[in-house]
This record gives C-alpha cells, structure tokens and sequence, in this order.
C-alpha cells in the first residue's frame, strides 16, 4: 500500500514523492507548499513587529496575523484538494463505455472532475492574491530589521501563483464547454495582474527599505 502524502508527513518525504514516479503529489501540491511559505514568513515578520517600539501598529499586526493563519489553513487543503481531484479524474478516465448511457456518465464525470482540477489551484491563485495583500499591507510599516523576509513571502506568493496558473492552465485545455472557458480566463486574467502589481510593489519597498 502507498504511504499517504500528508501535511504532518516529512520534508524529506514530500520531496521524494514529488520526485518519484507517482503522478501525486503534482505541481498543484507543490503550488500549494509552496504557497504555505509565504505566510510563514510575513507572520514571522509580524510577530517580530511586536512590543513598545511597534505600539502603533499592533491592530494591524494582530489582524493581518488571524488572515495569514487562515490563508496557511487554505493551502493546506487545497494541498490534499489537488491530489483527491487528479483521483477523482483518473476514477471517471476508467468508467465504462460500452453503452450509450455509460458514456453519457463518463463523460459527465470526466467534465466535473476537469472542473475540480480547474477549481482547486484557482483558488490558491486568489488565495495567494489575499497574502500578496497582506504583505502589501505591511510592507511599510513592519520592522526593518526583518523586511527582506517580507520581500520573500511576496516572491513565494506570486512564484506560487504562477505554478497553479500552469495547473489551471493544462486543465482549462481539455474543457469543452467555451463560455464558461471564457469565465475562468476572465478570474484569471484579473487575479495575476493584480498578483503581479502587488509583488513588484511589495519589492520596490522592500528594497527602498533595505537601502
């Protein structure tokens, strides 16, 4: 029996599966990992914007703290959401066609689940959207001693974002249905410009406060 991936599993472990021959985890799930770091390191950032010095900015460092953590929760599932649905895809590529119904079913089947495939790393695009705001959000304010990693929670984001957009994108290749392809090109299109915008503006000061 196949051990199972999961997010309490090793370092070390992950690494071998995701390099082994086993089709899970994908790039999805490392998207999904990799977007996980991000918060991981503006959360660090601020609670180490913390105490007398940073008095005035605790509101702010408590609320953007309850969204990080929430933001880490989404991509832990949507971590094991991307290797259900590949299942979920694999299940309907082996239901039965011998007869008109049946490959009615499949074929049905097969669409829900290229839509799940779509949907999972769509949503950890916008999710990795919300961090990029986050970091935005804090880039000026947060302590200077430790704005570098900030800069690289912003690059995570956005590296992430743009490893789910390639899940998506291989998906959206096999859904037959145009307008609602057109919908999701629409999601898209928005999520990563503003994605785009906001790491660089993230970096900008990151590196304006560096100096």
């Amino acid at each position: 029996m196949t051990e199972a991936i999961t997010w309490d599993g090793s370092i070390r472990h992950m690494l071998q599966k995701a390099g082994s021959a086993s089709p899970t985890p994908g790039g999805g799930s490392v998207a999904a990992l990799a977007a996980a770091l991000g918060p991981s390191m503006a959360s660090m950032v601020a609670n180490l914007s913390q105490g007398e010095k940073f008095a005035h900015i605790q509101a702010e460092m408590a609320a953007v703290l309850d969204e990080l953590t929430d933001l880490t929760a989404q991509c832990e599932t949507l971590f094991h959401e991307d290797m259900e649905t590949f299942e979920q895809y694999m299940q309907a590529l082996k239901l039965p066609r011998d007869t008109d119904g049946a490959i009615d079913r499949r074929r049905q089947a097969i669409r829900e689940a290229t839509v799940q495939a779509i949907e999972a790393p769509l949503r950890l695009i916008e999710a990795c959207r919300k961090g990029l705001r986050c970091a935005h959000g804090m880039v000026g304010i947060a302590n200077k001693q430790v704005i570098s990693d900030l800069g690289i929670g912003a690059i995570l984001f956005e590296a992430a974002a743009q490893s789910a957009l390639l899940t998506v994108e291989i998906n959206l290749a096999s859904l037959k249905d145009e307008e609602q392809r057109s919908v999701y090109a629409v999601r898209l299109s928005e999520s990563m410009s503003e994605i785009e915008q906001l790491k660089s503006s993230t970096l900008q000061e990151t590196r304006r406060r560096m100096a």
